[in-house]
């Protein structure tokens, strides 16, 4: 979902959305059989959000041990699905044999919401653009040129950013000291919209350093790639193929969850 320049994970969108269609059924159903379900589709919901969260927080808990109470910052987009919808399955079918009035609506309610979260995970796959590293040619602050379609060969990040963003600045820092926690990545940076000058002015004041730096002032890569929010950050397999698009702020945990994805081997710090 993009709201002017910022993007935010489609995939709380489409649970907010498959709960908005869970609750629609349920109530429906409900009120022919002169009850009510509310509470007990929120309670499917919130046990839901507490496992999946719990679930993928325990996976990589090397990543969130420092920092505990990053396990509570759902920003970062860290859930496990799978432990989210069995918990919720496993809640509803509690509730339904205990609650036999509101039965019926409580599993209509809970079959809505699967089928419209499922519908909804088909429907992104289908819109995903497909290929790999772009044939996009960008200048370095140095003046030299690369070519993004080039850099195939061990998997490749591509982080797209800009000096005005609030979440682009939170996460450079952890980015930033990514090239060097996973030194089998290349890792790309690709300010949007702005000049050499700005750019660099940031960085010094900020003391970040980032090895490869590229500029695209037209926000081509953007629109090549399908991401017209920030930030963004695209993760290439060592094959130069998209297999993985992250669209808000990582986290430690969530980047090191995307890398694995991309073949990188991903070990605790």
């Amino acid at each position: 979902m993009t709201i002017g320049p910022f993007s935010f994970a489609p995939g709380l969108l489409l649970a907010l959305l498959a709960l908005c269609a869970g609750l629609g059924v349920g109530n429906a159903v409900a009120s022919r059989a002169g009850v009510r379900v509310e509470r007990l589709l929120w309670a499917c919901a919130g046990i839901a959000l507490v496992a999946g969260r719990a679930v993928f927080v325990g996976r990589w808990w090397q990543d969130y041990a420092g920092q505990p109470l990053q396990a509570l910052n759902l920003r970062d987009g860290g859930f496990d699905v799978a432990a989210g919808i069995g918990a919720a399955l496993a809640c509803g079918a509690v509730l339904a044999w205990r609650r036999r009035a509101e039965r019926r609506a409580l599993l209509a309610g809970l079959a809505a919401a699967l089928v419209a979260f499922g519908v909804g995970q088909v429907w992104m796959a289908a819109r995903e653009p497909a290929g790999g590293l772009p044939a996009l040619v960008l200048a370095a602050p140095d003046g030299s040129r690369v070519d993004l379609a080039g850099l195939a060969g061990r998997p490749v990040v591509l982080n797209l950013w800009a000096t005005w963003c609030p979440p682009c600045r939170r996460e450079m820092p952890l980015l930033a000291q990514a090239q060097h926690d996973y030194p089998g990545v290349r890792f790309v940076f690709v300010n949007q919209g702005e000049d050499a000058a700005t750019v660099d002015a940031y960085l010094r004041k900020n003391g970040v350093n980032l090895g490869q730096l590229l500029l695209d002032p037209q926000g081509s890569l953007a629109r090549i790639t399908g991401s017209p929010g920030l930030p963004t950050t695209l993760f290439f397999d060592a094959q130069g193929r998209l297999v993985e698009r992250r669209i808000g702020e990582v986290s430690s945990a969530t980047l090191a969850a995307h890398l694995k994805k991309t073949g990188e081997r991903v070990t605790p710090r």
